[in-house]
């Protein structure tokens, strides 16, 4: 078995580090980080010597290593990316997988040209309420989807935007300082996990604008935005990040011809599901009440029946040891992982799009059909 050198770029790429230490054909032997204290606090944690330690990006491909995690400020992911793939690496690239739309078909075309594996680092669709739900699907007990939600509410304040010095983060730039819904995959990811084999064809964005709570800032304190599948599905992803809010980033609902689950609200709630062929015990014909959907706990797939405790240890309820597991696999066969360089396209380009049609009064905007070899008159955005 091939051993496998791994290069993270960003100490928020600290949560994939159990997952690759757990892993025996994986060794984290170099670490990246433009802020010194903090790249020699990571190094130590993950076992790096001060050889294997790099403040310039760049240095660290031209080192052993096989792969790269880009866990940097989002508008560095892909000019990072495109250099690591040219280099020869492999790239797990966090969420977004790009800030515009050109970004986007770069990111295509390299990893089309140069054959290297590239995942993006959704964790949330690794979550076990996610996945059982994705089993109960896949046997049929909803029926027929149609409608879902994913939303994200998490307020982001001060300590996201200021430095201690006062000056603003990438944050406040990148994230605040635009309108849409900057942060879709999140929501979107498990969503389109249950529309297994659909894609977004079209997108309708609406935001409050910005005038509420902190005029300062370009974000919309909340953005709805109605997703289209070429199915005729519908996906409503929520997110609010200005608004002051208790946060709920797992708020997820499907709704089939036979069936629906509804994720937690908070104070107690669980995770509940109502399937028609599957009634609540005590039901009566023709009734219709929740139950747990723990009840179909033995529907999980193998790995999350019994996890190591890696997984157990791991964030995202065990999704940061699992995506790391499926990016070792994709690196090993050579087939791409869950998240390939197309879904991550269509997930990001969503967010993207997304801003174009809130600053444009909600217009419905086109989703690209994101494939291998696609075709330049394809590559755009139509208005």
């Amino acid at each position: 078995m091939k051993q496998y050198k791994i290069g993270i770029a960003g100490v928020r790429g600290k949560s994939t580090l159990a997952g690759f230490q757990a892993t025996e054909n994986a060794a984290v032997t170099a670490v990246c980080d433009l802020d010194e204290g903090a790249l020699n606090a990571f190094g130590e944690a993950a076992g790096v010597p001060a050889g294997g330690r790099f403040r310039v990006f760049e240095d660290m491909l031209e080192c052993d290593i096989d792969a790269v995690v880009i866990a940097t400020p989002m508008q560095c992911h892909v000019p990072q990316a495109l250099s690591a793939m040219l280099a020869g690496k492999h790239v797990l690239c966090e969420v977004p997988a790009a800030v515009t739309m050109d970004e986007l078909w770069w990111l295509i075309e390299t990893k089309e040209k140069t054959g290297r594996t590239f995942m993006m680092a959704e964790n949330y669709c690794y979550t076990p309420a996610v996945q059982l739900v994705k089993a109960l699907r896949r046997a049929g007990a909803f029926g027929t989807p149609f409608y879902a939600e994913g939303e994200y509410l998490h307020e982001l304040g001060d300590h996201y935007l200021l430095r201690p010095d006062g000056k603003p983060t990438w944050r406040a730039f990148w994230q605040l300082g635009r309108r849409g819904n900057f942060y879709p995959t999140h929501s979107l990811g498990p969503v389109m996990e249950w529309f297994e084999g659909d894609r977004v064809t079209e997108l309708s964005c609406f935001g409050t604008g910005g005038g509420f709570v902190r005029p300062e800032l370009r974000q919309d304190e909340l953005s709805v935005t109605m997703c289209r599948m070429e199915s005729g599905a519908l996906a409503k992803i929520t997110m609010a990040c200005v608004a002051p809010r208790p946060h709920n980033m797992h708020g997820y609902l499907l709704q089939g011809t036979r069936g629906c689950y509804e994720a937690p609200r908070g104070l107690g709630d669980d995770h509940k599901i109502w399937l028609e062929d599957h009634p609540a015990p005590g039901d009566k014909a023709g009734d219709r009440n929740w139950r747990s959907l723990w009840d179909f706990r033995e529907r999980l797939p193998a790995r999350w029946q019994n996890p190591p405790e890696a997984a157990k240890n791991a964030g995202h309820q065990g999704g940061d040891y699992f995506l790391v597991q499926d990016f070792m696999d994709a690196m090993e066969s050579g087939e791409e992982p869950m998240c390939d360089v197309y879904r991550a396209a269509e997930w990001t380009a969503v967010g993207l799009l997304s801003a174009l049609s809130a600053t444009n009064g909600g217009r419905a905007m086109e989703v690209p059909h994101f494939r291998r070899n696609m075709p330049n008159a394809e590559r755009l955005v139509r208005l």
